[in-house]
Protein backbone atom coordinates (compact mmCIF):
# COMPACT_ATOMS: atom_id res chain seq x y z
CA UNK A 1 0.00 0.00 0.00
CA UNK A 2 1.31 3.44 -0.94
CA UNK A 3 2.60 5.64 1.88
CA UNK A 4 2.37 8.75 -0.31
CA UNK A 5 0.26 11.42 1.40
CA UNK A 6 -2.89 12.27 -0.61
CA UNK A 7 -3.16 15.98 -1.41
CA UNK A 8 -5.88 18.26 -2.76
CA UNK A 9 -4.79 21.49 -4.44
CA UNK A 10 -7.27 24.37 -4.35
CA UNK A 11 -6.31 26.88 -7.03
CA UNK A 12 -4.22 25.27 -9.76
CA UNK A 13 -3.89 28.17 -12.18
CA UNK A 14 -1.77 31.31 -11.89
CA UNK A 15 0.61 30.81 -8.96
CA UNK A 16 -1.08 27.44 -8.49
CA UNK A 17 1.00 26.20 -11.45
CA UNK A 18 4.05 26.43 -9.20
CA UNK A 19 2.31 24.19 -6.68
CA UNK A 20 1.38 21.70 -9.41
CA UNK A 21 5.04 21.46 -10.43
CA UNK A 22 6.15 21.13 -6.81
CA UNK A 23 3.58 18.41 -6.11
CA UNK A 24 4.80 16.56 -9.20
CA UNK A 25 8.39 16.78 -7.87
CA UNK A 26 7.34 15.36 -4.50
CA UNK A 27 5.11 12.78 -6.16
CA UNK A 28 8.11 11.57 -8.18
CA UNK A 29 9.91 11.06 -4.85
CA UNK A 30 6.99 8.99 -3.56
CA UNK A 31 6.21 11.47 -0.78
CA UNK A 32 2.80 12.75 -1.90
CA UNK A 33 0.04 11.89 -4.35
CA UNK A 34 -2.16 14.49 -6.04
CA UNK A 35 -5.63 13.16 -5.26
CA UNK A 36 -7.75 16.14 -6.27
CA UNK A 37 -7.88 19.62 -7.77
CA UNK A 38 -10.43 22.22 -6.73
CA UNK A 39 -11.07 24.77 -9.49
CA UNK A 40 -14.24 26.53 -10.64
CA UNK A 41 -13.41 25.30 -14.16
CA UNK A 42 -11.70 21.89 -14.35
CA UNK A 43 -8.16 21.77 -15.74
CA UNK A 44 -7.86 20.46 -19.26
CA UNK A 45 -5.47 17.63 -20.05
CA UNK A 46 -3.07 20.20 -21.56
CA UNK A 47 -2.90 22.12 -18.27
CA UNK A 48 -1.42 19.22 -16.32
CA UNK A 49 2.38 19.27 -16.07
CA UNK A 50 3.97 16.30 -17.80
CA UNK A 51 4.27 13.32 -15.49
CA UNK A 52 1.81 14.59 -12.89
CA UNK A 53 -0.99 12.17 -13.77
CA UNK A 54 -0.31 8.72 -12.34
CA UNK A 55 -0.99 5.44 -14.18
CA UNK A 56 -3.86 4.92 -11.74
CA UNK A 57 -5.63 7.89 -13.30
CA UNK A 58 -6.07 11.63 -13.25
CA UNK A 59 -6.82 13.38 -9.96
CA UNK A 60 -10.46 14.02 -9.20
CA UNK A 61 -11.66 17.55 -10.02
CA UNK A 62 -14.47 19.51 -8.40
CA UNK A 63 -15.50 23.06 -7.57
CA UNK A 64 -16.77 21.86 -4.18
CA UNK A 65 -13.74 21.96 -1.88
CA UNK A 66 -15.33 20.24 1.09
CA UNK A 67 -16.83 17.43 -0.97
CA UNK A 68 -13.48 16.91 -2.72
CA UNK A 69 -11.66 16.57 0.59
CA UNK A 70 -14.19 13.90 1.62
CA UNK A 71 -14.19 11.94 -1.62
CA UNK A 72 -10.40 11.86 -2.03
CA UNK A 73 -9.49 11.13 1.58
CA UNK A 74 -6.96 13.97 1.41
CA UNK A 75 -4.62 14.40 4.38
CA UNK A 76 -3.26 17.76 3.18
CA UNK A 77 -4.92 20.66 1.40
CA UNK A 78 -2.77 23.18 -0.45
CA UNK A 79 -4.76 26.43 -0.68
CA UNK A 80 -3.66 28.83 -3.42
CA UNK A 81 -6.88 30.73 -4.08
CA UNK A 82 -7.80 34.46 -4.03
CA UNK A 83 -6.81 36.11 -0.73
CA UNK A 84 -10.39 36.70 0.55
CA UNK A 85 -11.16 32.97 0.33
CA UNK A 86 -8.22 31.79 2.44
CA UNK A 87 -9.86 31.83 5.86
CA UNK A 88 -13.04 29.96 4.96
CA UNK A 89 -11.23 27.31 2.91
CA UNK A 90 -8.65 26.75 5.66
CA UNK A 91 -11.42 26.35 8.23
CA UNK A 92 -13.27 23.92 5.95
CA UNK A 93 -10.14 21.77 5.78
CA UNK A 94 -9.51 22.08 9.52
CA UNK A 95 -13.04 20.97 10.42
CA UNK A 96 -12.50 17.85 8.32
CA UNK A 97 -9.20 17.05 10.02
CA UNK A 98 -7.19 17.90 6.88
CA UNK A 99 -3.78 19.54 7.38
CA UNK A 100 -3.09 22.76 5.51
CA UNK A 101 -0.49 24.57 3.45
CA UNK A 102 -1.98 28.06 3.11
CA UNK A 103 -0.53 30.47 0.55
CA UNK A 104 0.56 33.91 1.71
CA UNK A 105 -0.81 36.34 2.74
CA UNK A 106 -2.80 34.08 5.07
CA UNK A 107 -5.71 36.53 5.30
CA UNK A 108 -6.68 40.07 4.22
CA UNK A 109 -7.27 41.31 7.79
CA UNK A 110 -6.10 40.54 11.29
CA UNK A 111 -9.63 39.54 12.36
CA UNK A 112 -9.84 36.98 9.52
CA UNK A 113 -6.36 35.74 10.39
CA UNK A 114 -7.31 35.25 14.05
CA UNK A 115 -10.49 33.43 13.06
CA UNK A 116 -8.44 31.11 10.86
CA UNK A 117 -5.62 30.57 13.37
CA UNK A 118 -7.98 29.98 16.30
CA UNK A 119 -10.09 27.53 14.27
CA UNK A 120 -7.02 25.64 13.11
CA UNK A 121 -5.63 25.44 16.65
CA UNK A 122 -8.97 24.20 17.99
CA UNK A 123 -9.17 21.50 15.33
CA UNK A 124 -5.69 20.19 16.08
CA UNK A 125 -4.56 20.07 12.44
CA UNK A 126 -1.17 21.32 11.31
CA UNK A 127 -1.04 24.52 9.28
CA UNK A 128 1.94 25.86 7.36
CA UNK A 129 1.85 29.39 5.90
CA UNK A 130 3.47 29.59 2.46
CA UNK A 131 6.34 32.01 3.08
CA UNK A 132 8.82 29.89 1.14
CA UNK A 133 11.76 32.17 2.02
CA UNK A 134 11.43 31.09 5.66
CA UNK A 135 12.34 27.57 4.57
CA UNK A 136 15.79 28.83 3.57
CA UNK A 137 18.63 27.42 5.65
CA UNK A 138 20.07 30.94 5.46
CA UNK A 139 17.51 32.13 8.03
CA UNK A 140 18.84 30.11 11.01
CA UNK A 141 22.40 30.74 9.81
CA UNK A 142 21.86 34.51 9.86
CA UNK A 143 20.18 34.31 13.26
CA UNK A 144 23.25 32.47 14.56
CA UNK A 145 25.59 35.14 13.15
CA UNK A 146 23.47 37.82 14.82
CA UNK A 147 23.38 36.00 18.16
CA UNK A 148 27.15 35.39 18.05
CA UNK A 149 27.82 39.11 17.63
CA UNK A 150 29.38 38.76 14.17
CA UNK A 151 28.27 42.32 13.26
CA UNK A 152 27.96 43.70 16.79
CA UNK A 153 24.79 45.06 18.34
CA UNK A 154 21.86 44.87 15.91
CA UNK A 155 20.47 48.32 15.19
CA UNK A 156 17.73 47.47 12.71
CA UNK A 157 16.68 45.52 9.66
CA UNK A 158 15.87 46.78 6.18
CA UNK A 159 14.15 45.17 3.23
CA UNK A 160 14.12 46.23 -0.42
CA UNK A 161 12.11 45.00 -3.37
CA UNK A 162 12.28 46.75 -6.75
CA UNK A 163 10.18 44.71 -9.15
CA UNK A 164 8.34 45.42 -12.38
CA UNK A 165 4.80 44.47 -13.32
CA UNK A 166 3.04 45.39 -16.55
CA UNK A 167 -0.38 47.03 -16.47
CA UNK A 168 -1.83 43.66 -17.55
CA UNK A 169 -0.78 42.24 -14.15
CA UNK A 170 -3.68 44.11 -12.62
CA UNK A 171 -6.12 42.62 -15.09
CA UNK A 172 -5.17 39.00 -14.34
CA UNK A 173 -8.03 38.50 -11.88
CA UNK A 174 -11.01 40.52 -10.61
CA UNK A 175 -9.32 40.98 -7.21
CA UNK A 176 -5.90 42.03 -8.56
CA UNK A 177 -4.80 45.45 -7.33
CA UNK A 178 -7.90 45.83 -5.18
CA UNK A 179 -8.21 46.84 -1.56
CA UNK A 180 -11.77 45.59 -1.42
CA UNK A 181 -14.06 43.71 -3.79
CA UNK A 182 -17.83 43.58 -3.34
CA UNK A 183 -17.41 44.89 0.20
CA UNK A 184 -14.86 42.21 1.15
CA UNK A 185 -11.24 42.99 2.09
CA UNK A 186 -8.60 41.94 -0.46
CA UNK A 187 -5.60 44.21 0.32
CA UNK A 188 -3.61 43.15 -2.76
CA UNK A 189 -0.79 45.66 -2.33
CA UNK A 190 2.93 45.44 -3.05
CA UNK A 191 3.91 44.82 0.60
CA UNK A 192 1.08 42.41 1.38
CA UNK A 193 1.24 40.13 -1.66
CA UNK A 194 3.98 40.20 -4.36
CA UNK A 195 6.71 41.41 -1.98
CA UNK A 196 5.19 40.03 1.21
CA UNK A 197 8.25 37.78 1.54
CA UNK A 198 10.46 40.85 2.03
CA UNK A 199 8.29 41.96 4.95
CA UNK A 200 7.93 38.50 6.51
CA UNK A 201 11.64 37.68 6.14
CA UNK A 202 12.80 41.00 7.60
CA UNK A 203 10.47 40.56 10.58
CA UNK A 204 11.55 36.94 11.09
CA UNK A 205 15.28 37.75 11.07
CA UNK A 206 14.68 40.39 13.70
CA UNK A 207 12.84 37.94 15.91
CA UNK A 208 9.60 39.84 15.36
CA UNK A 209 7.23 37.01 14.50
CA UNK A 210 4.33 37.06 16.98
CA UNK A 211 1.66 39.75 16.88
CA UNK A 212 2.62 40.96 20.35
CA UNK A 213 6.21 41.65 19.20
CA UNK A 214 4.94 44.69 17.25
CA UNK A 215 4.53 48.03 19.06
CA UNK A 216 3.90 50.42 16.18
CA UNK A 217 3.65 50.63 12.39
CA UNK A 218 4.15 53.57 10.02
CA UNK A 219 3.01 53.26 6.41
CA UNK A 220 3.47 55.26 3.23
CA UNK A 221 1.25 53.79 0.52
CA UNK A 222 1.34 55.13 -3.03
CA UNK A 223 0.45 54.06 -6.54
CA UNK A 224 1.55 54.89 -10.06
CA UNK A 225 -0.86 52.45 -11.67
CA UNK A 226 -4.57 53.06 -12.08
CA UNK A 227 -5.52 50.68 -9.28
CA UNK A 228 -7.10 50.84 -5.83
CA UNK A 229 -4.19 49.35 -3.96
CA UNK A 230 -0.56 50.38 -3.56
CA UNK A 231 2.34 49.56 -5.91
CA UNK A 232 5.06 51.76 -4.38
CA UNK A 233 5.16 51.70 -0.59
CA UNK A 234 7.23 51.52 2.55
CA UNK A 235 6.58 50.53 6.13
CA UNK A 236 8.45 50.90 9.42
CA UNK A 237 7.68 48.50 12.22
CA UNK A 238 8.76 49.27 15.77
CA UNK A 239 9.21 46.23 17.96
CA UNK A 240 9.56 45.04 21.53
CA UNK A 241 13.19 44.16 20.70
CA UNK A 242 13.80 47.84 19.87
CA UNK A 243 15.01 46.86 16.40
CA UNK A 244 13.13 48.88 13.78
CA UNK A 245 12.22 47.02 10.61
CA UNK A 246 11.85 49.11 7.44
CA UNK A 247 10.76 47.57 4.14
CA UNK A 248 10.43 49.53 0.90
CA UNK A 249 8.99 48.03 -2.26
CA UNK A 250 7.75 48.91 -5.71
CA UNK A 251 6.32 47.16 -8.74
CA UNK A 252 7.36 50.17 -10.85
CA UNK A 253 11.15 49.78 -10.86
CA UNK A 254 13.21 51.35 -13.62
CA UNK A 255 15.72 48.47 -13.49
CA UNK A 256 14.17 45.52 -11.61
CA UNK A 257 16.45 43.50 -9.35
CA UNK A 258 16.53 40.74 -6.76
CA UNK A 259 14.76 41.63 -3.50
CA UNK A 260 16.79 41.41 -0.32
CA UNK A 261 16.84 41.92 3.42
CA UNK A 262 19.75 43.58 5.21
CA UNK A 263 20.58 43.26 8.91
CA UNK A 264 22.40 46.34 10.22
CA UNK A 265 24.86 45.92 13.08
CA UNK A 266 27.16 48.39 14.77
CA UNK A 267 30.17 46.67 13.19
CA UNK A 268 28.83 45.38 9.90
CA UNK A 269 25.87 44.10 7.93
CA UNK A 270 24.37 40.88 6.61
CA UNK A 271 22.57 41.00 3.25
CA UNK A 272 20.20 38.16 2.34
CA UNK A 273 18.88 37.75 -1.22
CA UNK A 274 16.06 35.52 -0.11
CA UNK A 275 14.92 34.22 -3.50
CA UNK A 276 18.48 33.03 -4.18
CA UNK A 277 19.30 31.77 -0.65
CA UNK A 278 22.45 33.89 -0.91
CA UNK A 279 24.08 35.77 1.98
CA UNK A 280 26.80 38.43 2.08
CA UNK A 281 28.54 39.07 5.41
CA UNK A 282 30.42 42.38 5.68
CA UNK A 283 32.09 43.24 8.98
CA UNK A 284 34.83 45.39 10.39
CA UNK A 285 38.28 43.86 10.17
CA UNK A 286 37.28 41.12 7.70
CA UNK A 287 36.94 40.79 3.97
CA UNK A 288 33.44 40.22 2.61
CA UNK A 289 32.23 36.63 2.84
CA UNK A 290 29.51 35.14 0.65
CA UNK A 291 27.50 32.00 1.40
CA UNK A 292 24.84 30.01 -0.44
CA UNK A 293 22.34 27.82 1.36
CA UNK A 294 19.89 25.05 0.64
CA UNK A 295 16.18 25.38 1.27
CA UNK A 296 13.54 23.13 2.78
CA UNK A 297 10.34 23.06 0.77
CA UNK A 298 7.38 23.96 2.98
CA UNK A 299 5.08 21.25 1.65
CA UNK A 300 7.82 18.67 2.18
CA UNK A 301 8.33 20.03 5.70
CA UNK A 302 4.59 19.69 6.39
CA UNK A 303 4.66 16.06 5.23
CA UNK A 304 7.72 15.40 7.42
CA UNK A 305 5.90 17.00 10.33
CA UNK A 306 3.01 14.56 9.88
CA UNK A 307 5.12 11.46 9.24
CA UNK A 308 8.26 12.04 11.35
CA UNK A 309 7.35 14.80 13.80
CA UNK A 310 9.60 17.46 12.24
CA UNK A 311 8.96 21.00 13.52
CA UNK A 312 6.81 23.14 11.25
CA UNK A 313 8.81 26.02 9.79
CA UNK A 314 6.04 28.64 9.38
CA UNK A 315 3.13 28.25 11.79
CA UNK A 316 0.24 30.77 11.80
CA UNK A 317 1.56 32.14 15.12
CA UNK A 318 4.91 32.87 13.44
CA UNK A 319 3.14 35.16 10.95
CA UNK A 320 1.25 37.23 13.53
CA UNK A 321 3.63 40.18 13.22
CA UNK A 322 3.30 40.12 9.43
CA UNK A 323 -0.47 40.17 9.81
CA UNK A 324 -0.20 43.25 12.05
CA UNK A 325 1.45 44.96 9.07
CA UNK A 326 -1.34 43.78 6.75
CA UNK A 327 -3.89 45.18 9.22
CA UNK A 328 -2.11 48.55 9.42
CA UNK A 329 -2.14 48.75 5.61
CA UNK A 330 -5.81 47.75 5.55
CA UNK A 331 -6.69 50.50 8.02
CA UNK A 332 -4.56 53.17 6.34
CA UNK A 333 -6.15 55.72 4.01
CA UNK A 334 -6.40 54.58 0.39
CA UNK A 335 -3.03 54.87 -1.37
CA UNK A 336 -2.23 58.26 -2.87
CA UNK A 337 -1.90 58.50 -6.62
CA UNK A 338 1.55 59.68 -7.66
CA UNK A 339 1.53 62.91 -9.66
CA UNK A 340 1.80 62.48 -13.43
CA UNK A 341 5.36 63.81 -13.50
CA UNK A 342 6.57 61.19 -11.04
CA UNK A 343 6.10 58.24 -13.40
CA UNK A 344 6.16 57.37 -17.07
CA UNK A 345 4.87 54.56 -19.23
CA UNK A 346 7.32 52.27 -21.01
CA UNK A 347 5.37 51.63 -24.22
CA UNK A 348 7.31 48.52 -25.27
CA UNK A 349 6.58 46.80 -21.94
CA UNK A 350 3.26 48.52 -21.19
CA UNK A 351 4.33 49.18 -17.63
CA UNK A 352 4.68 52.25 -15.49
CA UNK A 353 7.98 53.20 -13.87
CA UNK A 354 8.46 55.64 -11.01
CA UNK A 355 11.42 57.90 -11.68
CA UNK A 356 14.24 57.37 -9.18
CA UNK A 357 12.34 54.78 -7.17
CA UNK A 358 15.08 52.13 -7.38
CA UNK A 359 17.46 54.37 -5.45
CA UNK A 360 14.78 55.30 -2.92
CA UNK A 361 13.95 51.64 -2.23
CA UNK A 362 17.62 50.82 -1.66
CA UNK A 363 18.16 53.93 0.48
CA UNK A 364 15.18 53.08 2.69
CA UNK A 365 16.58 49.61 3.40
CA UNK A 366 20.05 51.08 3.90
CA UNK A 367 19.12 53.93 6.27
CA UNK A 368 15.89 52.58 7.84
CA UNK A 369 14.18 55.78 6.66
CA UNK A 370 10.81 56.18 4.95
CA UNK A 371 10.33 57.74 1.49
CA UNK A 372 9.18 61.04 2.99
CA UNK A 373 12.26 61.18 5.23
CA UNK A 374 14.48 60.55 2.20
CA UNK A 375 13.07 63.63 0.48
CA UNK A 376 10.79 61.98 -2.08
CA UNK A 377 8.71 64.96 -3.23
CA UNK A 378 5.61 62.82 -3.73
CA UNK A 379 5.64 61.09 -0.35
CA UNK A 380 3.48 62.65 2.33
CA UNK A 381 4.01 62.19 6.08
CA UNK A 382 3.81 58.62 7.32
CA UNK A 383 0.54 57.25 8.60
CA UNK A 384 1.22 55.84 12.09
CA UNK A 385 -0.67 52.94 13.61
CA UNK A 386 0.10 52.25 17.25
CA UNK A 387 -0.36 48.59 18.04
CA UNK A 388 -1.70 47.65 21.44
CA UNK A 389 -0.24 44.45 22.85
Amino acid sequence: MSTAVPIVLAGARGHGRWHLDNIRRLQDKGIVRLAGICELTPLSAEEFPEGLVLPSGAPEQSADFGALLDSTGARIAVICTPIPTHTDLALTAARKGVHILLEKPPAPSYAQFKRMADGVAESGVACQIGFQSLGSHAVPAIRTLMADGAIGEIVGIGGAGAWARAEAYYRRAPWAGKRRLNGVDVIDGVLTNPLAHAVATALALGGTTAAEDVTGIETELLRANDIESDDTSCVRVTTTQDRPVVVAATLCAEDPGEPYVVVHGERGRITFWYKQDRVLLQRAGHGPEEFEYDRTDLLENLVEHLTDGADLLVTPEATGAFMRVVEAIRQAPDPAALPDGAWRLLPDEQRRVVLGVDGLVAAAADTLALYSELGAPWAGPARTKEVST
